[in-house]
């Protein structure tokens, strides 16, 4: 449930938009797909995720249905989910599953566990699908929400996951701790994911505008004051530096403690 409103330092930094680690690109690439598709078949019937082409997929999702991607952690290969909640699985990723029937609220993403070995499914109402050696904590799936929810992240030891609303509300389960929310907060632009340090002891926000919201969590800048030429869509850590990449719409990255 959400708690006490922690206030982040908002400052702004200008990103750059050159090449990061191939796995973390096949990761933006398919958040900034919750705008543009970010899935194509090929004529060999796999699919294309920004530089990431792979030919062992397990079958094909519509285009432009892709909400959510979770990579494996010899990046090797990923899962991707469309708001069904269809699972097709790429390179050295095992297919464990997908939804069966279609779920009451749209699925807006995924997180893959900490082995590799499973991932969560998360619904706009709140609701979590597990699948493999993902554990259920918990989810907002019978709760009232003021927005809806945009994402979720797992704690290091895959013991729990955070769910983040689109206000910033932030729901805690299992072993994720809370440390602050905007949920209280007028907010420019709406959140759109998040992503928690490596230790898991905090996590960021980031909003349409690029802009960061830092918990138990170093501000290391944001886009927040500089105006985009597509909104970003998603974030996500740079488990070496401690950084994170913020991604547009149009692909754009911008990297801060991170590497270009």
């Amino acid at each position: 449930m959400a708690g006490p409103v922690g206030r982040a330092k908002r400052l702004m930094r200008r990103g750059g938009r050159r090449s990061a680690p191939t796995g973390v690109l096949a990761v933006l690439a398919a958040l900034a797909g919750l705008v543009a598709p970010a899935v194509a078949p090929t004529a060999a019937g796999g699919h294309v995720l920004g530089t990431h082409v792979s030919t062992a997929c397990s079958g094909v999702l519509p285009s432009g249905a892709v909400v959510g991607m979770a990579a494996t952690p010899d990046d090797g290969g990923y899962w991707i989910s469309d708001r069904s909640g269809s699972v097709v699985a790429c390179g050295d990723a095992v297919a464990l599953g997908s939804l069966g029937v279609a779920p009451a609220a749209p699925i807006v993403g995924m997180a893959p566990t900490p082995s590799g070995a499973g991932y969560w499914l998360v619904a706009a109402d709140g609701g979590i699908f597990a699948f493999g050696d993902a554990g259920f904590h918990g989810s907002t799936g019978a709760l009232r929400l003021n927005q809806p929810i945009v994402g979720m992240a797992p704690t290091p030891s895959g013991a729990g996951y955070w769910l983040v609303a689109a206000d910033g509300g932030i729901f805690a389960f299992g072993d994720a701790g809370f440390h602050g929310s905007t949920g209280a907060l007028r907010l420019n632009q709406p959140i759109v994911g998040m992503a928690p340090t490596p230790s898991g002891a905090g996590y960021w926000l980031v909003a349409a505008d690029g802009g960061i919201f830092a918990f138990g969590a170093p501000f290391l800048g944001s886009m927040g004051a500089v105006p985009l030429n597509r909104p970003v869509v998603g974030m996500a850590l740079d488990p070496t530096t401690g950084g994170y990449w913020l991604v547009a719409a149009d692909g754009g990255i911008f990297a801060f403690g991170a590497p270009f």
